[in-house]
């Protein structure tokens, strides 16, 4: 039901993400954008990643942010952070209602996980953020600015603190493997269970996950890989290049409703199936690896091989081995999709 997701992409090579923060600014439940909005609206009119911050800042300071993240009647209402990067650069933007600050990561890795992290290393931020700090008695002037201490809750919600661990062990995954990340890194940090960036228990499952590999060299091409199904530990991320001529993949397009509960108000009142094709059968594939440990052990290996194939073309497409086919690139999600599917059945 959302415009747009929690993360994107754009034919420019420009990749934002987004997490859900508590800050000490009010939650507005009043509709405003929300963050997967200006995810969407940065990578729409966005050709750097610094353009889509400009266009995400600008839009928040004149809408502000609000309107529930969950298709519940009950709502559920947060503040965003976001992770920005093109071929070039590399952001992290934190907000707090309007008010917002912003970090340009100029070397090693960066992370982010349902909290402020910003502390003291403030590339831009909102014109009237320290004034609103000491307007209300957050920060006294004196000293330097942390954004993440001023505008934190001093008591933090249980997910908070459970955020803490995550945003820890996202950070000392990536020290481990400093100086030689690859595609296949981030993968396997998306499907770490141990520190609880994957989750598929408690009633909640990490959702669709990606990696986007953007090199320097603007004569080879942006390669994102998606699984679109939760639960990348038992997922395919498949690969998927901007070129012209693209084959739509309706097989992971979400139905749409005629009387669509998320376009009346009031919202979410009642429920619809929004699975589309791919999510439905790799569901029942999950349930079969949960109940037949042996056909779901082969199962989840013929997809890890079907993953692998995928990962060893686009590493030779960008090391420049493999010369680019623009037919073949325009085919090559739906056929990876296609593939994925016959498994299935």
């Amino acid at each position: 039901w959302l415009w747009g997701a929690e993360m994107g992409a754009n034919k420019h090579g420009v990749c934002v993400g987004n997490e859900g923060v508590w800050t000490r600014e009010p939650l507005g439940e009043d509709e405003a954008l929300l963050g997967m909005d200006l995810v969407r609206l940065g990578l729409e009119r966005g050709s750097s990643a610094r353009e889509a911050l400009e266009v995400i800042v600008a839009l928040l300071e004149r809408y502000g942010q609000g309107g529930s993240c969950k298709e519940e009647p009950v709502p559920f209402v947060y503040h965003n952070t976001f992770l920005l990067a093109d071929r070039a650069e590399a952001w992290v933007l934190e907000t707090a209602g309007r008010y917002w600050a912003a970090q340009r990561i100029r070397e090693g890795s960066r992370n982010i996980s349902n909290q402020l992290s910003i502390g003291r290393e403030i590339t831009a931020e909102h014109t009237g953020l320290r004034q609103r700090a000491c307007s209300q008695g957050w920060w006294n002037g004196d000293g330097e600015f942390s954004f993440a201490e001023v505008f934190s809750l001093t008591h933090q919600p249980a997910r908070m603190e459970a955020a803490k661990a995550r945003y820890r062990a996202g950070k000392e995954l990536l020290r481990q493997h400093a100086g030689h990340i690859t595609a296949e890194t981030f993968m396997a940090i998306l499907r770490d269970k141990a520190s609880g960036i994957c989750v598929d228990s408690e009633g909640f499952r990490t959702a669709g996950s990606m990696v986007s590999v953007l090199p320097r060299d603007p004569t080879l091409p942006c390669v994102h890989f998606f699984t679109a199904t939760p639960d990348p530990s038992r997922s395919v991320f498949k690969p998927f290049v901007f070129v012209a001529g693209l084959k739509p993949a309706p097989q992971v397009r979400s139905p749409t409703f005629r009387d669509d509960p998320a376009k009346k108000v009031p919202r979410f009142q009642s429920t619809v199936d929004r699975r589309h094709e791919l999510y439905r059968r790799h569901q029942a594939a999950l349930e079969l690896m949960e109940k037949d440990q042996e056909r779901g052990q082969k199962l989840l290996q013929t997809l890890q091989d079907l993953e692998k194939q995928g990962l060893e073309g686009m590493n030779a497409l960008l090391a420049g081995t493999v010369a680019p086919r623009p037919e073949e690139l325009a085919d090559l999600f739906f056929d990876c999709v296609e593939a994925e599917m016959k498994f299935y059945t």
